[in-house]
């Protein structure tokens, strides 16, 4: 995108050490009568659409336009496995104001649509990802032609941050592959809206796709045929097939966009603004044949979305997350993790079989072992349903399922464990029986090898007592589902090495991973500011509040993934009455617990595990609210005396005060922007706010502290604001 540059405070402007870097990146060679467009951005591992690229591609245009021997234009990558990755996210992120998107904006169409209009055919030869601003230039070519490579993927993913395709993408794309394809890969942003090759030239995305090791002879070949029948022009517009598929592009299609807003608002209960937007620029501009009117359209609803606060969160989600895939772990010292070629799970049931299943799926030769057979079989089920599910899906070729299964084996003893680089224990909770079983272990493993435990609440530093080489102890932290939940909270003992703890960060990304590095203490980090939400939504039971209300307050009004009662049902009424009597047993009287808490003893109701908790699970789709659970905790009928405001805030800001202790006084970890990407990764604390503390900064941490003296004026000590908040708002300062 067009914005305002490093080097000048104008737009477009560059500096010429820029101009000769992007001579040498963006290249015009001449084949006799085929112009070869060469991407290669020096000094980035990616090809994107910057200022300085984008003033260096439209030379190269007025270049092609002035050279008449040129028949036909190819445009080729020459990263490994990038084709282009779109626009520069730093320079949206700099731009704050409706004037200079609408510049950007239209320089940017301004682009596309000069490739769309020259006069001779442009053929896009993708290898790599073709994202974003890739996908929407490669709409504007005449001909797309794809390796098979597992890297070359293309999609929108643009309302992932909070903004729509801006390049012409909400215009072309639904003219290519018609509005059944276009909305969910618009609309599913980076979650499901970036596809493969194979899916691409089925719905009509791309014409070809050749195999990845002759795809350049391909591309040749493919020029020439273009070349010999005349060099045509070509525009590709869908056409449905069908009765049913001409009725939904033709006079049912208001039905289509209808039914896309409501499954969106189902979803998301109206807190992304972007998916809804694309929807509107879709139906106001889809069969529109003035392209000049169908920009503008998108240009205008680009720049309504952009300029939202939900947009500059999900881009500082964006850069949070980039910003882990350049860390190592270790702070300030150049650190290299070991390889991890062999691992070992000790306990196989769902949680181990879900670590192994994604060690094994990422290459790894995985060992399991338990004390029975029938625990084994549960491990290498919960593998494979993982696997037949993509199976099933063509996500997986049966070659493949079997590649990944033949990578997991079992025993009831130590066999080869002796060439094992890493344990992951995942057994019991239950201290005395992790530290026999971790002594056992190091015995019958090669001295070097790391045990990490998967603890969620027992600490890391006594199990490493057990260890007789503490320096290769560490906790590795999955959230389950483990295929599902993106966080890992990295636990480094006070011996854990720098090398181990930065094997463990590298391995977790190769897992797909986001980690995050947290001191030893109790809760660790994500379960220690949850834990306080749900224990203040006991105390809103006993005051009258309605379960299925209070859940429905925080997932459609503040947007969690799902309330307090609904959660704990997931993670287990028993666990959570375990956990929230260690956190009180840690942290002493500031530490209240509602009464109520005690009558959660029942085994018949022990959550979802059990089909029965605050609602009733099995069989049916929808999950009911069980009633008797009322009598049960001794509570009468619900007369929610409370306001939704004081619902939400009293769970939201007892996890607040709790974050700023852990980080600011307890330093479990660095920087608030680990405090948020734990929260949103391990909890689904919901992105578009930005975080915990991001959330906390744009309340204010004045009106923040103000609240919770109120509640603890009513409520009592659980509220008292923790002493670096009250610090922190007396200096009017904030998290950021």
């Amino acid at each position: 995108m067009e914005v305002v540059s490093e080097n000048k405070n104008e737009v477009g402007k560059v500096s010429s050490n820029a101009g000769a870097d992007m001579r040498e990146s963006v290249v015009l060679k001449l084949d006799g009568e085929i112009g070869w467009l060469e991407l290669d951005l020096k000094g980035e591992k990616v090809n994107k659409f910057s200022t300085p690229v984008m003033l260096r591609i439209k030379e190269v245009l007025e270049e092609i336009k002035s050279n008449a021997s040129i028949k036909v234009l190819v445009v080729v990558s020459k990263k490994k496995s990038i084709y282009i990755a779109g626009a520069d996210i730093n320079e949206i992120k700099a731009i704050t104001t409706e004037e200079e998107f609408l510049k950007a904006v239209e320089a940017g169409q301004g682009i596309m649509n000069e490739f769309e209009d020259l006069k001779i055919p442009v053929v896009a030869a993708i290898h790599g990802a073709c994202v974003g601003g890739g996908c929407e230039f490669v709409m504007s070519c005449d001909y797309r032609i794809a390796s098979d490579d597992k890297s070359t993927r293309i999609g929108l993913p643009e309302t992932s941050l909070g903004i729509i395709p801006g390049f012409g993408g909400c215009v072309r794309l639904p003219r290519i592959v018609g509005i059944q394809q276009a909305l969910p890969m618009i609309l599913k942003g980076s979650m499901g809206g970036i596809i493969d090759m194979r899916k691409a030239k089925k719905i009509g995305l791309v014409d070809e796709v050749f195999p990845a090791e002759i795809f350049e002879e391909k591309v040749k070949t493919y020029v020439q045929k273009i070349l010999k029948n005349g060099a045509k022009k070509r525009k590709k517009t869908h056409k449905p097939k069908g009765v049913m598929n001409k009725m939904i592009e033709g006079p049912l299609k208001g039905v289509a966009f209808k039914k896309a807003t409501e499954g969106v608002m189902k979803q998301t209960h109206g807190h992304y603004p972007a998916v809804l937007e694309a929807i509107k620029v879709i139906k106001d501009t889809y069969g529109v044949k003035n392209r000049d009117k169908a920009m503008k359209r998108e240009a205008k609803g680009f720049i309504k979305v952009a300029v939202t606060d939900v947009s500059k969160n999900l881009i500082n989600l964006f850069f949070m997350t980039e910003d882990v895939k350049k860390a190592s772990g270790v702070v300030g010292k150049e650190v290299s993790p070991r390889k991890i070629n062999h691992l070992s799970v000790l306990g196989a049931g769902t949680m181990g079989g879900g670590i192994a299943q994604l060690a094994a799926d990422k290459g790894i030769m995985v060992r399991m072992k338990d004390l029975t057979n029938e625990a084994l079989a549960i491990g290498f089920k919960a593998a494979s349903a993982i696997w037949s599910k993509k199976l099933k899906r063509r996500r997986l070729t049966k070659f493949e399922y079997k590649q990944k299964m033949d990578r997991l084996s079992g025993g009831l003893d130590y066999a080869g464990f002796g060439i094992t680089d890493l344990v992951i224990e995942a057994i019991v909770e239950d201290m005395n029986i992790k530290k026999a079983v971790i002594a056992e272990t190091a015995k019958n493993c090669k001295d070097d090898a790391i045990i990490a435990t998967n603890t969620s609440s027992l600490r890391v530093n006594e199990m490493a007592e057990a260890h007789p080489r503490p320096e290769n102890f560490v906790g590795m932290h999955f959230f389950n589902p483990v295929h599902r939940m993106p966080l890992v909270e990295v636990i480094r003992g006070e011996k854990t090495s720098d090398e181990v703890t930065a094997t463990i960060y590298e391995l977790s990304k190769r897992m797909g991973k986001i980690p995050v590095v947290v001191k030893d203490a109790p809760g660790f980090l994500v379960n220690r500011l949850l834990l306080p939400w749900l224990a203040e939504a006991m105390f809103l039971l006993d005051d009258g509040m309605d379960v299925v209300k209070v859940d429905r307050m925080y997932t459609h009004k503040f947007g969690m993934p799902m309330g307090p009662y609904r959660l704990m049902d997931e993670v287990g009424l028993d666990v959570c009455v375990k956990v929230l009597k260690i956190f009180r047993a840690s942290f002493g009287e500031r530490i209240q617990t509602s009464p109520i808490l005690e009558k959660l003893n029942n085994p018949k109701r022990m959550g979802k595990k059990s089909n029965l908790g605050f609602y009733k699970y099995g069989g049916k789709k929808r999950q009911e609210f069980d009633q008797s659970v009322l009598s049960e905790l001794g509570l009468g009928s619900r007369t929610n005396p409370l306001s939704e405001e004081e619902c939400i805030k009293r769970g939201i800001y007892a996890m607040i005060n709790e974050a700023a202790r852990a980080l600011l006084e307890d330093k479990i970890v660095d920087t608030p922007e680990e405090v948020d990407l734990a929260m949103i990764m391990g909890t689904g604390f919901p992105p578009f706010r930005g975080g915990l503390l991001r959330y906390a900064d744009s309340v204010g941490i004045k009106n923040i502290v103000s609240d919770l003296e109120v509640y603890e004026s009513k409520y009592g000590l659980r509220f008292k604001p923790a002493e670096s908040l009250v610090k922190l708002a007396q200096e009017g300062g904030s998290f950021y």
